[in-house]
């Protein structure tokens, strides 16, 4: 949701002298005698005077060197923009391995890392396992095996339509150690969405599960797997993972139980050396349109980039249990896997939903496991907050020294709930941006930075990031929002599309020329703290003026009836658009044409008479995606009466039965 920088003037969160003192960041301008983080930002993103190299090639070539990322070869350049920021070449010259550094040299017979928890895993119904980094590497091996015993080779693409178990993790990097191409696929996706994705990868094996537990009830995999691969074609071998021990449907000849083909073959294997720009994940996001988008991630920047924001902006330490909830299918899975691992960190996974057997179930494993870091999207904490502070009680999550989160724009009333209920009023919360095209961050805040409610901070370290009008041009006033924009590339940046440059290049170039439109309203206060407003590219266009969808559903959550919003365009004789508003309200509030006349009015009054609603629908639920977000688009679909694409991408597709029966 959206906020009004004049309500979140002052700051909430000062980070002590005794914490800068022994930060990561510290530390790293006091090897390269930086005195400021501005300073630094500076030096990372821009020419420095006297010194050859520029800020770019500068501070991606010294991140390396400090984190002490290993190439096998080392790079000629640190990169190549000659023809263009569009296709920067990174690490010119290098060769490594993503899975060496995240895994093999942890788990060396001398490696003090050795026996150190890797993951811990908890399912729903309470089974927990700790994998260490010795077993890592072994069942990492072993699938390396398994693959190219399958005629598995670099370039060749393997799915992971897999239960959230701890045997991805293995998965992933048993890909990456052939070079093959990762391409998971988030386990909520039914039939259409995940053979989608099967077909434009090509995927020729496909690890699943029979399936995986979720609010106490067992979800089914194979069969939606063998419908998808029906569909789609291509997967020539299907290696099954027994979760839950049911029959399932087999397909002789092609179908192979983890155990027999994973469980049982050589444990040793030679990571592979690969060229810097070599494919190592291709990631899928959904268009505006629905079509999803094949993204594209090389070794090098699906390295770098992890390591650089989880040592700097979540100032990793040796003794964090980090946990983000997500799905392997989605970017922060992958993400939080390789940062962590790439330090010899210890990751945490949970299989299921986050109010089951109840509400506290995020606050009892914070305080069983002695979680020290929790990343979570917005709508899943509006969710939690409406339970109060009663599933708190008793629960010690004094372990916990940073909040996350990403996804979409804060609320400052439940960002402030985070940060005081969960948080405990001192634990600061890190609000990154990014996305999956770039697998990490534009905009993220260090816990040596003071902190606004719902802020971003502002630009990551390494990122050239501006905000911009529509011609392109910065934008100075404070009062004005603008196009988030980069002005140049990443390491980790998608080096194009699976399907071509074409639409690339449309996507993310066609608007300002060389600068990246990320498709994010952004804004900075007079302060210098950043903040995000909703996409761009969902604008409502009402007579002539617009407004993002974000903004209308921000001043609706304002009302004290109100637990969360969707705003929608509808075609309008006399304005073109109207906004139709669907509103979900708190508990022991009641549905009424007062209400909805108070909501038109208030939306009216913050935002413009010319953006009331036209319409204020009720709803019991919204479509959610199994990380909490609101699917606006399917909203607008149901609306529309149009097909619905991507339909099984969320997590409760009864709730758009409540939209088209919307009160």
């Amino acid at each position: 949701m959206t906020q009004t920088l004049e309500e979140i003037d002052e700051v909430s969160y000062e980070p002590d002298a005794e914490l800068a003192e022994g930060s990561n960041v510290h530390a790293f301008m006091q090897e390269y005698g930086i005195d400021s983080f501005e300073e630094l930002h500076r030096r990372s993103t821009t020419d420095i005077e006297g010194v050859e190299a520029s800020g770019l090639d500068w501070f991606w070539g010294a991140v390396v060197d400090h984190l002490d990322l290993e190439f096998d070869e080392p790079y000629d350049a640190v990169r190549d923009a000659s023809d263009g920021p569009q296709f920067t070449d990174w690490y010119v010259g290098g060769e490594l391995n993503i899975a060496h550094n995240a895994v093999d040299r942890h788990a060396a017979p001398d490696s003090p890392t050795r026996n150190r928890v890797a993951t811990i895993w908890e399912g729903e119904e309470g089974a927990v396992r700790e994998v260490t980094y010795h077993e890592l590497h072994r069942q990492s091996n072993r699938v390396a095996n398994a693959l190219e015993q399958r005629g598995i080779e670099t370039g060749d693409t393997v799915g992971l339509y897999m239960p959230m178990v701890p045997e991805v993790v293995s998965i992933l990097y048993g890909c990456l150690k052939t070079g093959a191409i990762a391409v998971p696929i988030f386990s909520g996706f039914g039939v259409d969405a995940t053979a989608t994705r099967i077909a434009d990868a090509e995927c020729r094996v496909l690890f699943t599960g029979d399936g995986f537990y979720r609010r106490g009830n067992e979800i089914r995999l194979k069969g939606a797997a063998d419908d998808a691969i029906e569909a789609a074609g291509h997967v020539e071998h299907t290696i099954v993972y027994d979760r839950l021990g049911l029959d399932v449907p087999w397909t002789e000849g092609r179908d192979e139980w983890w155990a027999d083909s994973v469980g049982e073959v050589d444990d040793s294997y030679e990571t592979k050396s690969l060229p810097a720009d070599q494919e190592s994940m291709l990631l899928y996001s959904s268009g505006t349109t629905g079509e999803p988008k094949g993204i594209v991630h090389t070794h090098a920047g699906g390295l770098v980039q992890p390591a650089k924001e989880l040592y700097f902006s979540f100032d990793h330490q040796p003794s964090d249990r980090f946990f983000w909830v997500s799905d392997i299918g989605w970017m922060m899975g992958p993400w939080t896997l390789i940062g962590n691992h790439v330090f010899g960190g210890t990751m945490f996974m949970y299989e299921g939903a986050p109010d089951y057997p109840g509400p506290d179930r995020y606050w009892e494993m914070i305080d069983r496991h002695g979680l020290t870091v929790f990343g979570i999207s917005p709508t899943a904490i509006r969710a939690l907050q409406k339970y109060g502070e009663e599933p708190l009680e008793g629960y010690d999550l004094s372990t916990l020294r940073l909040l996350g989160s990403t996804g979409e724009p804060w609320d400052p009333e439940s960002w402030q709930w985070f940060y005081e209920h969960v948080g405990n009023s001192e634990t600061p919360i890190m609000n990154i941006s990014g996305g999956t095209e770039i697998f990490g961050c534009f905009l993220q805040p260090l816990p040596t930075h003071s902190l606004k409610p719902c802020t971003l901070g502002g630009p990551a370290l390494g990122m050239d990031i501006d905000i911009v009008d529509a011609r392109g041009e910065s934008v100075a006033d404070e009062s004005e929002r603008g196009y988030l924009v980069a002005n140049s590339s990443a390491p980790s940046m998608t080096k194009s599309l699976w399907s071509g440059d074409e639409r690339y290049l449309e996507e993310y170039w066609s608007r300002f020329g060389d600068m990246w439109d990320h498709g994010d309203w952004a804004q900075r206060d007079e302060d210098g703290f950043w903040f995000l407003h909703g996409r761009s590219d969902d604008v409502l266009n009402v007579a002539g003026r617009k407004v993002g969808p974000a903004e209308v559903e921000g001043a609706l959550i304002d009302h004290e009836a109100v637990n969360a919003a969707a705003a929608v365009g509808a075609e309008d004789d006399t304005t073109g658009t109207a906004i139709v508003t669907y509103a979900q309200l708190e508990p022991g509030h009641e549905e009424s044409d007062d209400l909805r006349g108070e909501l038109r009015t208030q939306v009216g009054e913050q935002l413009g008479k010319p953006f009331r609603p036209r319409e204020v629908l009720f709803v019991d639920e919204f479509p959610k995606t199994q990380s909490g977000k609101i699917v606006r688009r399917l909203i607008q679909s149901v609306h529309e009466g149009d097909e619905m694409g991507d339909l099984s991408s969320i997590e409760n597709p009864g709730a758009l039965d409540t939209i088209a029966e919307a009160r």
